[in-house]
């Protein structure tokens, strides 16, 4: 090895290519489900303001952030073949500092779910072995597109909110903010399966069998489309079931808006997948908040 590559392996990365590596475009989705767990908890928020913001600083740039810096080292091969100028394939996050800074991350993230109590420390350390068995040898739940993407949205959706309602709460969430939560959560998985199209290539060449892969772009993104429209029809039944019927017109609205979306993404799924990731899925997201001020009010 050359002087200048022990230089550039050990010198310290920029702090914008750190920021890039903790991607925090990814941290609303987790924050956003978080704060939805803390409305349907039916507690007053503004009493509870330092727990809200915690849990959401939590779920965000420091567990969510960590989960990035983790995915990006044990994916810093197949990210050479498709995102070459990601911050660690690039040589902008040298050496092993990916790896000390989601170890880093891990830590602290620990220490700051203990902060929130019982539920929130636990729920912090499934998420931070989630996040690890997502990315790392040998569990590795990214090589299979069911497991991985599944995995990816309990976390993204389900925990944040389920952890939300808990701290606030004080206790295990009620049935029907655990139902809900879950619903979205598994709707969660269509959305994962989108994101994975930009990673066709990549994936393909290093064995990851997501299911654009294993499906195919048209296959998969038909089910994607499945897989987040039939847990809101769920939605839609129990909150009629529960007498909420405004709400649930609501998401209903909000969902056939979705189906017009879909239509689009199914002409050209590889190609209208980001374009659905920034339309649709903003308003999957406005009716899990809904939702969550509907089962504010039971």
């Amino acid at each position: 090895m050359s002087v200048n590559q022990t230089i550039q392996i050990h010198r310290a990365p920029d702090p914008a290519a750190l920021l890039e590596l903790v991607k925090p475009i990814t941290w609303f989705p987790p924050i956003w489900a978080y704060l939805c767990g803390a409305v349907s908890s039916g507690e007053p928020l503004l009493e509870n303001w330092g727990l809200a913001l915690v849990g959401m600083a939590l779920a965000g740039p420091i567990t969510c952030g960590m989960s990035q810096a983790a995915n990006d080292w044990c994916d810093r091969h197949v990210d050479a073949i498709n995102e070459p100028n990601r911050p660690i394939p690039s040589g902008r996050v040298p050496g092993r500092w990916g790896l000390y800074v989601a170890l880093a991350m891990s830590l602290i993230s620990l220490a700051v779910g203990w902060t929130l109590g019982p539920w929130g420390f636990g729920a912090t350390v499934f998420g931070v072995l989630a996040a690890w068995a997502y990315s790392a040898e040998p569990v590795r739940l990214k090589r299979s597109g069911w497991w991985g993407p599944g995995l990816v949205g309990l976390c993204y959706e389900g925990l944040p909110w389920f952890t939300g309602a808990a701290v606030l709460a004080a206790g295990a969430p009620a049935w029907e903010v655990v139902a809900i939560a879950a619903l979205y959560a598994l709707g969660a998985h269509g959305i994962m399966t989108l994101n994975d199209f930009k990673a066709l290539e990549g994936d393909r060449k290093m064995g990851v069998n997501s299911l654009p892969v294993t499906l195919g772009p048209e296959r998969a993104a038909r089910f994607a489309c499945w897989a987040m429209a039939v847990p809101q029809v769920g939605v839609v039944g129990l909150l009629l079931l529960w007498g909420r019927p405004a709400f649930a017109a609501a998401v209903l609205a909000l969902l056939v808006a979705q189906l017009f979306a879909m239509r689009v993404l199914l002409r050209d799924p590889k190609g209208k997948a980001p374009w659905y990731n920034g339309v649709g899925v903003v308003l999957y997201v406005s009716g899990m908040m809904v939702s969550a001020f509907a089962l504010r009010g039971l």
